[in-house]
């Protein structure tokens, strides 16, 4: 394809995508077709003669749009929210047209500076504590994730690290490795599955406790598991509590769950990812106090802010936590401005 083509195919797409926007209403919410539909559209082998653009154009309506899930649909009440809008979609185009790759700031400088404020304006918005924000004078600062499943299990693998450092530095006689097999999350038992998915993958037992009449997971239910579980022998390490959970858009009672948190060296982690957006509206702040608690906070704009998934922030109280965790050197990673910026690459990707 080359140059011309190339703003012809762009063009059409782009009439594609404001014709898909106004005919959604009128269009089936739920596909009508059955598993391994698509295989018998398409060739069995891939083609060794390339299609002009126009006649995979033709496809989008004939092969995709059968097989898809309208989740911009004004009628569309599954899970939870997710459109997106104009501006996000020509963001995208530009973004891949760019080509960029921002694992470290002297990778791509704009693409990390870029983050840094949009994330701080976010945070802002919401109105989080300002230790959480890049723009604090301490070392708290977010960062763009995929999704909120990828920042429970980051937070996971941080307190798993920073306890287990903490144990071995108070029983030194104690093996770091049998001490990591020892301990423990809590969650609610109406939390997203990608929090005990988490557990999973970082090989970390994950209690789901039960919750009160409004589904919400207290304190004194906490407080329990944690005293039973010392009791076994083992250690109380982590907390996810929901703000907005996926079932019932039910909210944990973070002004109760935080001290216990604080007071037993627990990392708290608030997925906030469904309803966290709503904090930017004032009538909604009634749910903000006890963030301050958090040591770590994720809300998801591609639920309610107009913006392509995926795209999920995680706010952190302190990321050396975070790098002390994560770092692995390489000289070809390495540059002269490390100290003086954040460098994504070093706290949270894995490239």
């Amino acid at each position: 394809m080359d140059k011309v083509e190339f703003k012809e195919f762009a063009k059409a797409v782009i009439d594609k995508i404001v014709d898909y926007e106004d005919s959604l209403r009128d269009r089936k919410v739920i596909p009508d077709v059955e598993p391994g539909y698509l295989s018998k559209l398409v060739p069995k082998e891939a083609p060794e003669k390339g299609e002009s653009w126009k006649e995979v154009f033709d496809d989008i309506e004939r092969v995709i749009m059968p097989g898809t899930m309208h989740w911009k649909s004004p009628n569309f009440h599954a899970y939870f929210p997710s459109p997106n809008s104009y501006p996000s979609v020509v963001g995208e185009l530009l973004s891949a047209g760019i080509g960029g790759i921002g694992f470290s700031w002297l990778s791509s400088p704009a693409m990390t500076e870029l983050e840094v404020v949009t994330v701080n304006w976010l945070g802002k918005m919401l109105g989080l504590p300002e230790e959480f924000l890049n723009c604090s004078q301490g070392p708290g600062g977010g960062v763009i994730q995929g999704s909120a499943s990828e920042t429970t299990l980051i937070g996971l693998l941080a307190a798993k690290e920073l306890t287990a450092k903490r144990i071995k530095k108070e029983n030194p006689d104690m093996d770091e490795a049998i001490i990591k097999t020892k301990l423990v999350a809590y969650t609610s038992n109406q939390s997203n599955s990608s929090v005990e998915k988490a557990g999973l993958l970082g090989s970390m037992t994950m209690r789901l406790l039960p919750v009160d009449e409004n589904c919400s997971l207290r304190g004194a239910t906490l407080l329990e598991a944690i005293e039973k579980d010392r009791k076994a022998g083992l250690i109380p390490c982590y907390v996810i509590a929901t703000l907005g959970t996926t079932s019932t858009c039910a909210f944990d009672n973070l002004e109760e769950l935080g001290p216990i948190c604080n007071e037993n060296n627990m990392w708290l982690h608030i997925d906030a990812a469904y309803a966290g957006s709503a904090l930017i509206c004032p009538e909604y702040r009634y749910l903000m106090p006890g963030i301050k608690y958090a040591d770590s906070f994720n809300t998801s704009p591609h639920k309610w802010l107009l913006t392509n998934f995926d795209c999920s922030v995680l706010w952190v109280k302190d990321s050396r936590c975070l790098i002390e965790a994560f770092t692995i050197e390489r000289i070809y990673l390495t540059h002269d401005f490390i100290s003086s910026t954040p460098d994504y690459r070093v706290i949270f990707n894995m490239l």
